[in-house]
């Protein structure tokens, strides 16, 4: 398939995405996060270890899996301190930065110990907390990084039909807080109420982030038009990340690896998407490490996103002056 069709076809995918979103949000979300997520984060995994994590040394993921490891702990086994979880991403998007720029390890060990000295003058506010621990591992993640990544792309490419689906992305999430719903035509289920109650606190925070209603309980995520609103965008962002990935198989090829690397992914795909069949929370809590693994490891290859679309503009200007 070749760029400008796929283009077209993602194109179709996000328009598809947001129309489902319109009328069955948590239903799409748990779905999407059930069975696409799994199998996005094993085989971008896979695909970012044959890229070495876009980072100039050989065992720099090291450091990241390292990260993801304690902040599941401190999530799972600790007394709660949740600015620790907070500083650990923002610890391990400076370490990406340091990764994606620098080879020498005296200049990488100097920056990270200064970063993490200038970590301690961070107020530990709860604005803080929100916008590092919950939402740059959701919704930044699946959204901005999502549309960042395509518009590199599209620079790159110079592509007319990419152009077009980067402006779909942000005109559907428009429509979907533009077209609010006047009457809440279905009733969530009480499996999907007791599957989703583990990301209540994101409806929560964008509602107050976006000014939409103010929510007296967690519960009225699922009977008012503000928790209809943001369901449709959780759900239509998570979908088209996942959906964007596999449109791309093509480009990336990140399923061109050995047969036995990609029996055991299918084989821990299936086994993850049959622990959500048996009990959707217990699917979240085996899953949760494997999930913060994937946004991790990414993060330098969103540095490498966010610096290629600054050389392509700057580019850009530099050819019509």
């Amino acid at each position: 398939m070749n760029s400008e069709r796929i283009h077209h076809v993602n194109t179709g995918l996000i328009i598809l995405s947001c129309v489902v979103s319109f009328f069955i949000p948590f239903e799409l979300f748990l779905f999407s996060y059930a069975v696409l997520g799994p199998l996005h984060y094993l085989t971008e995994i896979g695909w970012l270890h044959k890229k070495n994590y876009f980072t100039k040394g050989k065992n720099d993921f090291l450091f990241l899996v390292v990260a993801s490891v304690i902040l599941v702990w401190w999530n799972f086994y600790t007394p709660k301190n949740y600015y620790l979880l907070a500083h650990l991403t923002v610890l391990s998007v400076l370490a990406s930065i340091v990764f994606v720029f620098m080879k020498d390890w005296l200049y990488r060990i100097v920056v990270i110990i200064l970063s993490m000295i200038m970590m301690k003058f961070i107020k530990n506010t709860d604005s803080y907390f929100t916008w590092i621990a919950i939402f740059l591992p959701t919704i930044i993640h699946v959204f901005i990084f999502t549309w960042v990544f395509m518009l590199y792309g599209v620079l790159k490419e110079k592509s007319k039909a990419g152009i077009i689906s980067v402006i779909t992305l942000f005109v559907c999430a428009a429509a979907i807080f533009m077209i609010q719903p006047q009457n809440l035509f279905y009733e969530v289920s009480q499996y999907t109420k007791t599957s989703y109650k583990n990301f209540s606190m994101l409806n929560m925070e964008l509602i107050d982030l976006f000014g939409l209603q103010k929510l007296e309980t967690v519960s009225e995520i699922f009977t008012t038009n503000a928790g209809f609103v943001i369901m449709r965008f959780i759900a239509f962002a998570y979908t088209y990340h996942y959906l964007n990935w596999f449109s791309k198989t093509s480009v990336i090829k990140w399923h061109q690896v050995p047969r036995k690397t990609l029996l055991i992914t299918l084989t821990v795909w299936l086994a993850s998407v049959g622990f959500y069949l048996y009990d959707y929370s217990l699917g979240l809590n085996v899953l949760f490490f494997l999930s913060f693994l994937h946004v991790f490891l990414e993060f330098p290859l969103n540095v490498v996103s966010f610096t290629g679309i600054g050389k392509e503009i700057s580019g850009l200007v530099k050819s019509k002056a």
